[in-house]
């Protein structure tokens, strides 16, 4: 930890422990963080074998042994499912407790399960993240917290074992907000820079000496990293990608309009991109 983060005494569980999720829990073991763990798989635990953390054997019975829960799972359904679902972490989880939602999901799914936590006098707040698994090894995942400052700074301890930045951004739903639009504009990127490779065989313009041109010219971009050889297209990625890029950009175009805003040119690209994966918005 931070020389300026003070260590927290709150038991800590997380569930969803996949490429993103599972980095972030070994970061919290690690730093000496009390720490219960449930996975729908043994051989997902089975990684940790090597740690001091606990094993639930529910989300209901990991809600009821932790002062802190983190979410990390894939979608909406699976967020509500964990939270307010039957043998959910609402089930069992005592007063004064903290939910984190650390996936991407629709801001109105936080803020109404937020409302349900309340009634159990339970907090819940919003932390989708970005910077990857690798992000969380290096302790440098962006975090994105919509919620209650106080809850935020009882959290952040938690937060310090994998990220920095910690950004607050306002009040439940703002930290999805912000996360789907730095997916959006990801997306974006990606159809953006998927045309200007095929623009440069056009013009006689090696693509693989071109993406090292962009990796350290002005026309850099996160994407760079991640469109590469041989064929500098977006095919190849529409499996692995696609479904969860489509799935924040709708959720974006269902933010906008019941904004009444138009996306634009960044939708635009956006939609180029999950066409050329196959995964049509």
């Amino acid at each position: 930890m931070t020389e300026t983060t003070v260590p927290t005494t709150d038991r800590v569980g997380f569930i969803g422990l996949g490429s993103q999720g599972g980095p972030m829990a070994r970061r919290i073991v690690e730093d000496g963080i009390a720490t219960v763990l449930w996975a729908r798989r043994q051989e997902t635990l089975d990684a940790y074998s090597d740690t001091k953390a606990e094993y639930a054997s529910s989300p209901a019975d990991l809600g009821s042994r932790v002062d802190i829960a983190c979410v990390c799972v894939v979608d909406d359904a699976g967020v509500e499912q964990v939270v307010a679902g039957d043998g959910g972490l609402l089930s069992s989880m005592a007063s004064g407790g903290v939910i984190v939602i650390h996936s991407t999901v629709h801001p109105d799914t936080c803020r109404r399960l937020a409302e349900q936590a309340a009634e159990k006098g339970i907090t819940l707040i919003d932390a989708p993240v970005s910077g990857g698994g690798m992000g969380a090894e290096a302790r440098k995942l962006l975090v994105m917290v919509g919620g209650d400052a106080e809850t935020l700074e009882r959290v952040r301890p938690v937060f310090a074992t994998y990220a920095n930045p910690i950004v607050h951004l306002g009040p439940v739903g703002a930290g999805q907000r912000a996360k789907l639009i730095n997916n959006l504009m990801l997306t974006a990127n990606l159809g953006v820079l998927e045309s200007a490779y095929a623009l440069a065989r056009s013009l006689e313009v090696d693509p693989e000496q071109l993406s090292t041109v962009l990796s350290h010219g002005s026309g850099n971009s996160f994407a760079v990293n991640v469109l590469r050889g041989p064929d500098f297209v977006l095919g190849p990625m529409g499996a692995m990608a696609g479904p969860l890029l489509q799935k924040d950009t709708r959720l974006v175009v269902d933010l906008a309009r019941a904004a009444g805003a138009e996306p634009g040119t960044v939708l635009t690209a956006a939609d180029a991109a999950l066409d050329s994966m196959g995964c049509q918005r």
